[in-house]
């Protein structure tokens, strides 16, 4: 079985506008959710945030400033040879 994100959230929303009827109580949050990690997080690798910096139109040399990496590094995760001469 599977729940739409949307019909969720919107079931949430309608209970806690503000037209909704002034005797339910507000919503406490319970201590064990953490209240400074978002839910909605995903940690990239090195190797995913430079295709996607290269992919926004950076270059190997603002990508490797950026992310604190050799040029030798992101050229190697874009796959990028040098030639010998």
């Amino acid at each position: 079985m599977s729940i739409a994100i949307t019909s969720s959230l919107a079931s949430v929303a309608a209970a806690n506008s503000p037209s909704s009827t002034a005797s339910q109580q507000p919503v406490q949050q319970t201590e064990s959710q953490p209240t400074n990690v978002p839910a909605d997080t995903v940690t990239l690798t090195e190797a995913q945030q430079v295709y996607n910096l290269y992919n926004q139109g950076q270059t190997v040399p603002q990508i490797s400033s950026s992310l604190s990496l050799p040029v030798s590094t992101v050229n190697n995760y874009l796959g990028i040879t040098q030639s010998g001469g």
